[in-house]
């Protein structure tokens, strides 16, 4: 890859022609056309926070560097912004009065109403550009490399890079857009931020079970998200309609690996949301984020939430009164091998050899509790399970 440095090009240069669209949080254009500020290959625009892109700003004025910004050569006069896309766009933002700055006074300040001088003084700045040449896999192998903006590329940005072209633009525009009116609704289900990629990940991962990567591959040129989009629609409205409540611990959770597992089952939404509500008001419930795939799995693996679990103090109180009954009566300290014909009938167990059970089950409204504890041998207490 060859590079050539070029001081020349001021802010003035860079914003001729700026563009920047609001709905999709990108910069577009610059050098008047000549320039694609952000290639489908960058991140999302993630400045607007009031304090990068303001930090961008107080940088110029102030006269400190802004750092060194790449550009991919694309033609004989045309290029791509490889690094910097966030700085100029923040530039480009602040020109085009889409956010101010507060002066030495507190207050704040657009371009526009800032002195003579000081616009003057931002606009014939100049910028340290270095322009790359190189084949598509350099090019994308640099850009992979290097991040002097500071904040670190995310797994599907880099995917993003990797495989760009017409399905990740597509797929961008679906699931990276902020201003997508079902993002309120995804975000009850999906974690993460819009912008930084991660609806758009979780939306590979589910219909790619995990393969995101040759998922990407097989796609890369495909002008159409339908399989993305469909599949993706399916696990949410799956959800919605199994659950007729939304609680904060759905948030993040495997819906992809629970959809391709749970989805063919028949369920009563009304006897899921009493059965969830239930264990929501269970005090002995210790993990809420596995009542979904307890409730799913017929509530049968109780470890997802759980339950079964007395602390130590108690399973050494009942131990020791156990073990003290038995010995005086010649039995053995576990009660179902005390009424069993083998040799471990009048066996004195260790604790360690020990766990605690519910003498009623949990899941048939047993308390938690000391009153409701038992100790047995670890072979009959896996035998019992949950009669």
């Amino acid at each position: 890859m060859k590079t050539q440095l070029r001081t020349d090009i001021t802010i003035a240069d860079i914003c001729k022609g700026f563009q920047y669209n609001e709905l999709e949080g990108k910069g577009l254009f610059g050098l008047d056309g000549k320039l694609t500020i952000q290639p489908e290959y960058q991140r999302n625009y993630i400045y607007a926070d009031g304090k990068r892109d303001v930090a961008v700003i107080d940088s110029i004025i102030k006269g400190y560097p802004l750092g060194i910004i790449y550009f991919n050569q694309t033609g004989a006069d045309t290029y791509e912004v490889l690094d910097g896309q966030q700085r100029i766009t923040s530039i480009g933002r602040f020109l085009t009065k889409k956010f101010a700055i507060k002066d030495c006074n507190g207050m704040e300040q657009y371009f526009g109403s800032l002195s003579k001088d000081l616009q003057e003084k931002i606009m014939q700045t100049p910028l340290l550009i270095y322009i790359c040449e190189g084949e598509e896999s350099e090019i994308k192998e640099w850009f992979k490399t290097i991040n002097i903006a500071g904040v670190p590329l995310k797994e599907q940005e880099l995917l993003n890079a990797i495989y760009s072209g017409p399905f990740v633009t597509l797929a961008k525009a679906e699931f990276s857009n902020s201003q997508n009116s079902n993002v309120q609704k995804w975000s009850a289900y999906v974690a993460g931020s819009v912008i930084r990629q991660d609806f758009l990940h979780t939306a590979l991962d589910w219909v790619s079970k995990g393969c995101i990567d040759n998922y990407m591959s097989q796609h890369r040129q495909d002008n159409n998200i339908n399989e993305l989009k469909a599949y993706f629609t399916s696990v949410i409205d799956w959800i919605s309609t199994t659950f007729k409540s939304v609680e904060k611990e759905m948030c993040g959770l495997e819906w992809g690996r629970l959809y391709e597992t749970y989805h063919t089952h028949a369920y009563s939404s009304e006897e899921v949301d009493k059965t969830v509500k239930k264990l929501y008001g269970d005090p002995y419930v210790k993990n809420r984020k596995g009542i979904y795939e307890y409730v799913l799995g017929g509530c049968q693996e109780h470890k997802l939430i759980e339950v079964r679990v007395f602390d130590e103090a108690t399973k050494k109180s009942v131990y020791a009164k156990q073990t003290k009954a038995a010995e005086a009566a010649g039995q053995s300290n576990c009660p179902l091998c005390a009424i069993g014909n083998n040799n471990n009938k009048t066996r004195i167990w260790k604790l360690s050899e020990m766990d605690a059970d519910h003498v009623t089950a949990w899941s048939k409204g047993g308390a938690t509790d000391i009153s409701n504890c038992e100790m047995l041998c670890s072979t009959h207490n896996r035998a019992k399970g949950n009669k």
